[in-house]
């Protein structure tokens, strides 16, 4: 058995719906999973209905991407309530600036010669927010690239022909919006901040005192070693461990849910994030 703290939906950029995710953890030996769509939470309620007819503990999550320095960092949110005003607010500012810097892609693609439009973007992301993924699909569908990496390569990556920038809040905020809401915040996948973890010594004490709670320590890319490391940054800042597979399905090909060869989580972290969680009540 294992759990999976870390998943994404059609209501961002994954390919199941949040009801199709859970029973998948149900025949897949996942006895916990957090649905942590990317600047969203509008799939948890679909999550959590279903959470009991396939026998699996649904946790409301959210991802956001956000900056720090020279940095992007994804912030993990646990437990947080969506209807909170402050991330309620938070989320929607997030959307918006989504749905803006979709229509200005699909301006420069125009002006590239690509004959693409925000209706066809839209049926292609169907229900949820729209993003990047989406709009390499788009240019999948017009014969513009063969595969989505393509297209990230050659328009939608920074600094290429199509990239466009969008808002992003600041560490700091992002993990009091989370806090406010009532939940826990966590650092995503640090080996995506820095392949040497060297970082981690500096920035972890610092994100500490903005009132980080945890850092994902067992991730598809972070072997044994690197846990290990992680680890002893987690008990030098009094952080406790998370992990999930980052699963986002069919966009990325050959990935699972945890358990098997792609990432085990204890579940016994789960026990130990409630218990922090209680700690704040």
């Amino acid at each position: 058995m294992t759990i999976d703290l870390h998943t994404h939906s059609h209501f961002s950029d994954g390919t199941k719906s949040p009801a199709e995710l859970v029973y998948l953890a149900s025949i897949s030996g996942v006895t916990a999973l957090a649905l942590t769509d990317h600047d969203t939470m509008a799939g948890v309620a679909e999550a959590m209905a279903v959470a009991d007819e396939y026998d699996v503990e649904v946790v409301p999550g959210v991802e956001l991407s956000v900056v720090h320095q020279e940095h992007v960092l994804h912030i993990l949110g646990y437990y947080v309530d969506p209807l909170q005003k402050d991330m309620a607010e938070a989320l929607a500012v997030l959307q918006k600036a989504r749905d803006r810097r979709n229509e200005k892609i699909i301006v420069k693609l125009q002006d590239l010669g690509v004959d693409a439009t925000l209706e066809e973007l839209q049926s292609i992301s169907g229900v949820g927010q729209t993003g990047r993924p989406h709009i390499a699909r788009l240019l999948m569908d017009h014969g513009v690239v063969r595969s989505m990496p393509e297209a990230f390569d050659k328009y939608l990556a920074k600094g290429c022909r199509a990239y466009v920038g969008r808002f992003a809040y600041s560490a700091r905020e992002a993990i009091a919006f989370i806090r406010a809401a009532g939940g826990l915040a966590v650092l995503a996948h640090p080996i995506q901040v820095d392949k040497t973890l060297s970082v981690l010594n500096s920035l972890l004490p610092l994100l500490k005192t903005y009132g980080l709670n945890g850092i994902e320590t067992y991730y598809p890319s972070q072997k044994k070693k690197m846990q290990k490391r992680i680890r002893k940054f987690a008990e030098k800042s009094d952080l406790f461990l998370t992990g999930g597979s980052d699963y986002h399905g069919d966009i990325r090909p050959g990935t699972r849910l945890a358990g098997g060869h792609n990432v085990y989580v204890p579940p016994e972290l789960l026990e130990k994030m409630k218990e922090r969680l209680a700690q704040k009540e």
